[in-house]
């Protein structure tokens, strides 16, 4: 699926917010309603999932990492045979 947003040149000059600035905050904005994953929101942001967590981190927003995401990782790495 692809969105495309149609925002006013006068929005954007007004506040000098570049295209990729829009797209972060977009991301941070989905993710943080969950509405969107960890994965899917650094790939809007167009940046490494690390450098989202970081991003995150330093605006005091907590991932979205329960009990059950961690057994689905354990799950992940046993078969995946990582020790």
């Amino acid at each position: 699926m692809k969105i495309t947003l149609d925002i006013p040149d006068e929005a954007l000059q007004a506040q000098a917010i570049s295209q990729s600035d829009w797209l972060r905050e977009f991301a941070i904005a989905l993710f943080r309603q969950e509405l969107i994953t960890l994965g899917t929101a650094s790939a809007i942001a167009g940046i490494h999932q690390i450098a989202f967590q970081e991003l995150l981190f330093e605006r005091g927003i907590n991932l979205h990492y329960d009990l059950a995401d961690y057994q689905a990782d354990v799950e992940s790495l046993r078969n995946n045979h990582w020790r």
